[in-house]
């Protein structure tokens, strides 16, 4: 039987430009600019060449005075080179929330909250008009085509109140959070009238320093300077080392990333085809059973830890920022050295992992011998040839809360989780009491719904994760969704939300959902230009406004609910919230 074929192209890098606007007479003038205009071109390969990388991984963005380009705490995908005049980073102290289009929550005091039984409107997210008001000290206007900015109201006070730093032209700013996914470390504002910068997509980024020895070397130069130093410091293996020991370390670190940089549309897509969580689908940074070449250190993402187990291999844990791989065998071979032991687990990168590597023979000269006898690991044990490797207690989860447990959470990304509702479905009566606590704590609509996935008799209802790796707030124009630096709760401001929906359509668990507002009559509100009825992204805030915490917790008639742990030191706190 003969069987239609649909030919079809298949999806290049570069289908989609970064600014569909570039032209080549925009490519040629960079090309006249340092660093591209030092750059060999003839190092690059003909299909990642220098030219189509200016065309489609860059775009050039001009700036008034008092403009925000980048926001301490967002997530960026994008560096920055200035072309020509100055901007100013602040560095301390830092800008209020509320100036930066983030608003910290009140607290409700208990009259307030118990006037809620009555005064909750019947229609669902009702606003008043004082309620979208902006902070006087910022404001927001329109930029190239559809892009909202936000400025700074007082520049030349804010300048008197807060330490900064002028960037001039040829500065980069923006690379760490490009390269590691990292938060933005600082603000950034365009100080000169008509600042202009070229904005370089971390794809791009990427490949211009892999074939261009200066341009990687003058990277590694600022992110070695700015970020990695303090991050060694707080590293607990590096603490007792001198300063000239520890710029040796820099000096010899390696840096790496794995997985795809938008693991939320990755993960979605394979959850359709049911390849979400398969081992085989997640690159491999370690083998067990190899020599370890050197320490691995978690800067940003997830990565699986885990073990053969018969003719496959068991999750044993996940690895988040701030932890290691490969430290233990370095020091047991260190110390017996006529006994060495291969790697016991193999490592493979969840999503995107930016990676720290201290090779093996750094550790054994420089760190190795300043850490007293009582921090470093036990001996392990040499495992014979075919025989199979014990299982590793001390670091398997699964001893825990069981394997079954560990693979579910890994499948479905929850370990990204801080804090999230569990329900115990052997003890819930589904008496919906949570969800009405949920809907009169926020206008009349709950923030959460009441189902989600399942294994054994737990289920992680669909709400918002509070994640450690939120890729809702990439591509945020207006910074309207925010993480707490201290809390780890993710909040959306619903002054400078402006309905455009890139945080809900980001979000791997659906647990953001854009709703249409009301005014106290219950008439929508309609945007005066569109006519279209005005939007706002809504999810589970964590209740950061009641007195007594999460109101479905609370609600819950079963059991006294609530379990808080802490992760580790350096980290903010991890938090889980238990439905029953």
């Amino acid at each position: 039987m003969d069987t239609d074929l649909l030919i079809v192209d298949r999806p290049q890098r570069w289908d989609a430009s970064f600014d569909p606007e570039m032209t080549q007479e925009t490519v040629d003038r960079l090309l006249t600019i340092e660093p591209f205009k030092d750059i060999k071109a003839d190092k690059f390969p003909k299909r990642v060449a220098l030219q189509d990388i200016l065309h489609h991984d860059t775009r050039v963005r001009r700036f008034r005075a008092g403009e925000i380009i980048v926001r301490e705490g967002d997530y960026g995908t994008s560096a920055f080179m200035i072309i020509s005049g100055t901007v100013r980073v602040v560095l301390g102290p830092d800008l209020p929330a509320s100036v930066l289009g983030r608003r910290a929550p009140a607290r409700r005091g208990f009259f307030r909250a118990f006037a809620q039984l009555w005064t909750n409107s019947k229609e669902p997210e009702r606003r008043r008009s004082w309620q979208l008001k902006q902070d006087p000290r910022v404001a927001a206007r329109q930029g190239d085509g559809a892009e909202v900015r936000i400025f700074l109201q007082d520049v030349p006070r804010i300048l008197d109140e807060h330490k900064s730093a002028r960037l001039a032209a040829g500065d980069f700013f923006g690379e760490i959070a490009a390269l590691s996914r990292m938060p933005r470390g600082a603000t950034v504002f365009a100080e000169s009238d008509d600042a202009e910068l070229l904005e370089i997509r971390w794809q791009g980024l990427r490949d211009l320093m892999k074939y261009d020895d200066k341009l990687r070397a003058h990277i590694d130069k600022i992110y070695r300077a700015r970020a990695l130093e303090a991050y060694l410091r707080e590293t607990r293996m590096f603490r007792r080392v001198s300063d000239a020991a520890l710029q040796r370390v820099m000096a010899q670190t390696e840096f790496a990333t794995y997985g795809e940089y938008d693991w939320s549309g990755d993960y979605k897509r394979l959850a359709k085809t049911g390849a979400a969580g398969r081992p085989d689908q997640e690159p491999i940074v370690a083998q067990e059973g190899d020599y370890p070449n050197g320490v691995i250190l978690v800067r940003a993402g997830f990565a699986r830890l885990s073990q053969k187990f018969g003719h496959g291999h068991r999750t044993l844990n996940y690895l988040g920022c701030g932890q290691s791989y490969g430290f233990r065998e370095i020091a047991h071979n260190w110390r017996q050295k006529k006994a060495p032991v291969p790697l016991q687990y193999t490592l493979r990168v969840i999503g995107y992992t930016h990676l720290i590597i201290i090779p093996t023979a750094v550790m054994e000269e420089l760190i190795l011998p300043t850490m007293p006898e009582k921090e470093l690991p036990p001996l392990l044990e040499p495992i014979e040839s075919g025989e199979e490797p014990a299982p590793a207690v001390e670091i398997d989860a699964g001893a825990k809360i069981g394997p079954d447990l560990v693979e579910f959470l890994t499948e479905n990304r929850f370990f990204n989780g801080t804090a999230t509702m569990v329900i115990d479905l052997d003890r819930c009566t589904r008496c919906d009491d949570c969800v009405r606590a949920c809907a009169a704590t926020h206008d009349n609509n709950p923030r959460f719904l009441r189902h989600g996935p399942i294994s054994g008799k737990i289920m992680v209802a669909n709400a918002c994760m509070h994640c450690a790796d939120p890729v809702c707030m990439i591509g945020c124009p207006t910074g309207a969704i925010a993480c707490d630096s201290d809390t780890g709760t993710v909040r959306i401001n619903d002054r400078t939300c402006i309905g455009c929906a890139t945080c809900a359509n980001s979000c791997p668990y659906q647990a953001i959902r854009m709703v249409e507002i009301r005014e106290p009559g219950g008439a929508f509100l309609v945007d005066g230009a569109t006519k279209l009825p005005i939007l706002k992204a809504t999810k589970c805030d964590f209740c950061a406004s009641q007195l007594t915490g999460p109101a479905c917790q609370q609600a819950c008639p079963h059991a006294r609910m609530g379990q808080r742990s802490s992760q580790k030191p350096g980290r903010r706190p991890g938090r889980r919230a238990r439905a029953e």
